[in-house]
């Protein structure tokens, strides 16, 4: 299973980096947004993307706005908020009723204080992902694993998806000094993650090790809102943050990049 759905996607990839004759690519690239009803009113025009991967990974014309709320931490990515919650006995749900071991996804065990965010990204959104808070990056953890896809019903069906798939994690500070936990979850037909501030990641590459770790010294810092990386098709994000609130609506949020997600809290401070 893993040789098929790692190889599928690497397929998937490779025809996706294809140019193809212009009248070709166009045919492609307006049956891809006619099939995933994909809006581009905040994008480049549909003529304009040389790849169907160009379209997947498709830039805003124009930065979008922030939530200035003071201590805001910020939707790093347009998805649906799938599940929310409090880290309980070292675990988390990836969705009701499917719970997993945090420490095995992380590959360290976290607190109770923690909260866990589920933001899925489905094959219309936008792909592109972004600081959620100020933060500075210490440390980068590949997981190479499966390629399963992320949606509601894979998510039903496979226990512990989350934990069986691709991912990166992206150790972090945020403005508080609290470690800030980043994973971007690879699916299938996600050719790649990549990370704007490190190149020599390559996810999905037959041969990688089963955990690579990387340190940075001195840390990576990165301005809220700053653009992280992407997926070279959507995929999930799993973020991780001490001491923070409930978002104002919860499950099957159309969340935005920039938006108001959750309040950080001084550090030893009760949950409103």
């Amino acid at each position: 299973m893993m040789a098929l759905s790692n190889t599928a996607s690497r397929l998937f990839g490779k025809f996706a980096h294809c140019t193809f004759p212009t009248p070709v690519q166009r045919l492609i690239n307006k049956i891809y947004t006619m099939i995933f009803k994909i809006d581009l009113s905040d994008f480049a025009p549909l003529q304009t993307y040389p790849t169907l991967n160009a379209l997947f990974t498709r830039e805003l014309k124009t930065p979008r706005p922030l939530d200035q709320t003071p201590n805001a931490l910020l939707s790093p990515c347009d998805g649906v908020l799938k599940e929310c919650g409090l880290v309980q006995e070292g675990q988390v749900l990836q969705i009701k009723g499917m719970p997993y071991l945090v420490g095995a996804l992380l590959g360290s065990p976290l607190e109770e204080s923690y909260r866990y965010f589920n933001l899925y990204l489905s094959p219309k959104d936008y792909h592109r992902f972004h600081a959620p808070c100020d933060l500075e990056v210490l440390e980068t953890r590949y997981f190479s694993g499966l390629l399963f896809p992320v949606n509601e019903s894979a998510l039903k069906k496979h226990p512990h998806l989350f934990v069986c798939n691709e991912r990166v994690v992206i150790v972090a500070k945020d403005p508080r000094g609290a470690l800030l936990y980043f994973v971007a979850v690879g699916a299938l037909n996600v050719g790649q993650i990549v990370l704007n501030f490190d190149s020599t990641l390559h996810t999905n590459v037959s041969r990688n090790p089963p955990l690579s770790i990387k340190h940075y010294d001195p840390p990576i810092a990165l301005a809220k809102g700053a653009e992280l990386g992407r997926f070279e098709m959507g995929s999930t994000i799993v973020l991780f943050v001490h001491e923070c609130s409930m978002p104002p609506e919860t499950l099957w949020h159309q969340a935005r990049y920039g938006e108001f997600l959750s309040t950080l809290h001084p550090i030893g401070a009760k949950d409103a």
